[in-house]
């Protein structure tokens, strides 16, 4: 073999691993529930992910109805919907987890996984934010958080196939047919 086609063939798989290597998948991070425990998100493997950052003070505040019944309706182990509070929009979410967690129960009967406040944009963005946002970490798309009730789509694989703009009713039909599909 000649060493112009062996260095070709270095070259290819050395570009082919390092390419598949940098991309990690929803599994590979750790939160915090709103209750303050660790929350593996490896835990979520084989299972549709619906990831939203959440606001109590917003005028997109009422999806977290929408989302309740989206999560009533279909999160019956292949699906589910995990909520990030962030205040990063107009202090739109000012409060504590605590206070966080009793205005989603008392409001909208919020029983899908929320997890402990984090910041989706900034200098002090969350990693799980990074990976989401950042085409050179999620193999998928940039984009960043426009404001509260952004929607990251997240597929069983733990790859991230899609993102709906804030305005995007959770029952929309772009949504219910991406969580129904096989």
């Amino acid at each position: 073999m000649s060493k112009k086609i062996v260095l070709s063939s270095l070259i290819i798989w050395i570009a082919m691993t390092t390419s598949s290597a940098q991309y990690k998948t929803l599994y590979d991070f750790k939160v915090s529930t709103i209750e303050g425990e660790d929350y593996d998100l490896s835990q979520l493997r084989g299972k549709k992910v619906l990831i939203v950052n959440t606001a109590s003070k917003c005028g997109f505040t009422p999806q977290y109805e929408g989302l309740q019944e989206l999560y009533k309706k279909y999160g019956d182990g292949d699906f589910v919907i995990i909520g990030f509070p962030a205040n990063n929009f107009m202090r739109q979410e000012p409060g504590s987890n605590e206070e966080i967690k009793e205005f989603c129960t008392i409001n909208y009967g919020v029983t899908f996984p929320m997890m402990a406040k984090i910041s989706v944009k900034g200098k002090d963005m969350h990693p799980l934010y990074h990976w989401l946002t950042q085409k050179e970490l999620n193999g998928f798309k940039d984009s960043s958080v426009k404001w509260n009730f952004q929607k990251y789509m997240v597929d069983e694989k733990g790859k991230l196939v899609g993102i709906l703009p804030p305005k995007t009713k959770p029952l929309s039909e772009e949504i219910v047919n991406w969580v129904t599909e096989e």
